[in-house]
């Protein structure tokens, strides 16, 4: 017991010091080992490593033609991934880059009622999301889809690159993280084919949908069950973007997370649809996941409560 007290103190200290670092700077946080933060951060700097990626020039690719104006001075990365398809499609991704928290984003996350993870990084699950969409070409094909929570859009991108769906909107409820959907539509344009891409600013509220409502084939989000206040409108949402007629369908990633996903599944019961969890859907990202579980090293922390995402399939 005396241990395991000690141990949780000390993540507790170290997870503070993530946030001190966040917030201010100082020399003494040289005294914090990035090791000692890596043991205790849930994020993983190269994620399931299924898709690969290399940071480009920015100077390469004219970040400063296709970087909104409007957005915080920041500095900016260009995330180049090759897709492992037959065509092996290159798709650019702007990401911001900060040192520290900037708290022009907590007045937005205010004043919109969401948060900023959209911003942070390009998470593990949404990587997950982007592979597993790759092996699924044919359910896609002449399809209307809706990403959800896309932050910086990796899964819509691959979707709309690579399975000739008929359109692919890629959504937030961030406008920054929308204003760099845009711009990385912007960037990857020659590559989508006759499929048409639009971003999109999406609350998840039913009574602002009413326009798109019984819109959409297929629904796909990574990591959105986090947040226990958005399972309502998140589960509302779903049921009104997908199509009544013919097969629909939502296919939601992300890591149970304690008793959140559990939350949002009951949210989906009590309106009336139907799922399956599945945590075996694809053979090499079971493998790589049992991997991490055998050897903590190659991802610090790695739990699979927390970082495995499962597949979640919801009909009506």
């Amino acid at each position: 017991m005396e241990k395991g007290t000690k141990k949780s103190s000390s993540s507790s200290k170290l997870r503070w010091g993530i946030l001190r670092r966040a917030l201010i700077s100082s020399p003494s946080d040289d005294d914090q080992s990035e090791t000692s933060v890596k043991s205790v951060s849930r994020k993983a700097n190269r994620g399931f490593g299924l898709i690969p990626f290399q940071l480009v020039d920015n100077n390469q690719v004219k970040a400063e033609e296709l970087v909104p104006a409007s957005l915080p001075k920041a500095r900016e990365a260009c995330v180049c991934y090759t897709l492992p398809n037959q065509s092996a499609t290159k798709l650019y991704l702007y990401q911001r880059v900060d040192t520290c928290a900037n708290l022009d984003d907590f007045r937005i996350c205010n004043t919109y009622d969401i948060d900023n993870t959209g911003l942070v990084c390009s998470w593990p699950s949404e990587e997950v999301l982007a592979y597993y969409c790759l092996s699924q070409l044919d359910l896609f094909r002449s399809k209307r889809v809706i990403e959800l929570g896309s932050g910086y859009g990796l899964a819509g991108l691959v979707i709309a690159a690579a399975t000739e769906a008929s359109e692919v909107v890629i959504s937030d409820g961030n406008p920054q993280v929308v204003e760099y959907i845009q711009c990385n539509i912007t960037a990857n344009s020659s590559v989508f084919g006759s499929t048409k891409v639009k971003s999109m600013m999406l609350h998840w509220n039913q009574e602002k949908l009413s326009s798109v409502s019984n819109s959409f084939d297929i629904i796909v989000a990574s990591d959105c069950t986090f947040f226990k206040e958005f399972h309502t409108g998140l589960v509302q949402t779903v049921k009104c973007f997908l199509k009544k007629e013919g097969h629909s369908e939502a296919i939601f990633l992300g890591p149970r997370r304690g008793s959140s996903l559990d939350g949002f599944l009951m949210e989906v019961k009590e309106n009336g649809l139907q799922f399956t969890v599945d945590d075996i859907y694809d053979q090499e990202i079971w493998r790589r996941h049992e991997s991490f579980t055998k050897n903590n090293a190659t991802w610090p922390n790695y739990e699979k409560d927390h970082c495995y995402p499962l597949l979640v399939r919801i009909t009506l």
